[in-house]
């Protein structure tokens, strides 16, 4: 299994859209970037930590390649706000794409330009490619979000101003 980690605002908003394809094995809502051990939901939102909120992917990628991940990774965020994502704010939200090797280094960087090159977006793609560090594990209330708070969930999507950029953007 190789693993990929992507920050894109809110990670409730995060999992579904990768869980449900062939070749996904596990996806987890978690934190990495930050400074201090084992941080808190809590001291995370606050944005003093340096911690981003991610999903970290477990997947086999002779069936599901990085590339495709990539792809669907551009599609669910607004990858010319740096200051968070959608109605959520703060340096916790802000995106990212946290490379494990090399390849997926290129890989995204890549992907990156393109986008950029695309003319898609009128302004600059300001999502950094950054070297994964430690990935912490956030609760557990909030993993699977999506199924588990089903109807939390949907109200929070539906207000966040994310399905509505997407289909702007990318429909």
């Amino acid at each position: 299994m190789e693993k990929a980690t992507f920050a894109g605002g809110c990670f409730w908003c995060m999992v579904k859209p990768f869980v449900e394809w062939d070749g996904i094995h596990k996806v987890t809502s978690g934190y990495m970037g930050g400074a201090i051990e084992n941080p808190t939901y809590e001291q995370v939102k606050e944005g003093n930590t340096g911690h981003l909120e991610v999903v970290q992917i477990e997947f086999d990628s002779s069936i599901f390649p990085y590339e495709k991940l990539l792809e669907i990774y551009w599609m669910q965020i607004d990858p010319t706000d740096d200051g968070g994502q959608f109605h959520d704010r703060g340096e916790s939200y802000k995106t990212a794409i946290f490379y494990h090797t090399e390849e997926q280094q290129k890989l995204a960087e890549f992907s990156k330009q393109q986008l950029a090159d695309s003319g898609r977006f009128k302004k600059p793609i300001v999502t950094q490619i950054i070297e994964a560090a430690t990935f912490w594990e956030a609760e557990d209330y909030h993993q699977d979000y999506y199924k588990n708070e089903e109807k939390h969930y949907k109200e929070d999507r539906a207000i966040s101003g994310r399905d509505q950029f997407i289909d702007s953007h990318w429909k």
